[in-house]
């Protein structure tokens, strides 16, 4: 199994971009799945000590894997947030094949105000708003990628631009 992991601040185009090289695959010709990670630990509430349901999505996601790999599907697309090297490796332990992580990137201006588009209510948006600098920063020292698209251009073009970078990677050796 071959799996690409689209991750970034929230706000920034995980998902649009995740459909965009589900796309580019189905045009290919590839069997493929795209999964948006938030959907897998979608339920309230969270535990204490697991706030965004990690645990939870690993499980769905291992589910989901085992099934789209019995149906023939031979990539798979996801999106969604890793904040470190260990949920990485938990992620590429859990598709039990290959992981590469591409990194999306837009300015905060440009985050805010997708996020504006999004979330309507000062909480929600103020919440967003300071998820999305909170991870910026935590992406500045945490090394989770594989590599870097800019993600403020059309979202055709990033995600050739993804689907680009991703075949050099997987011609690399393992990391």
């Amino acid at each position: 199994m071959k799996a690409l992991l689209i991750t970034g601040p929230v706000g920034v185009g995980k998902t649009t971009v995740a459909e965009a090289v589900g796309d580019r695959l189905a045009g290919a010709g590839v069997p493929h799945a795209v999964i948006d990670l938030d959907w897998l630990s979608a339920c309230w509430p969270p535990p204490a000590d697991d706030p965004f349901h990690f645990e939870l999505q690993l499980r769905n996601l291992e589910a989901l894997v085992r099934n789209y790999v019995e149906a023939g599907v031979q990539r798979i697309v996801l999106a969604g947030v890793v904040e470190s090297r260990e949920d990485r490796a938990r992620y590429a332990s859990v598709i039990g094949g290959r992981l590469n992580v591409c990194r999306l990137k837009a300015d905060l201006p440009v985050i805010r105000e997708r996020l504006a588009r999004r979330h309507h209510g000062e909480a929600d948006l103020r919440w967003h708003v300071e998820r999305a600098e909170e991870l910026e920063q935590l992406y500045a020292s945490s090394w989770v990628e594989d590599y870097v698209v800019p993600a403020d251009q059309p979202v055709t073009e990033v995600a050739q631009d993804v689907i680009s970078w991703w075949l050099v990677v997987e011609r690399s050796p393992v990391t």
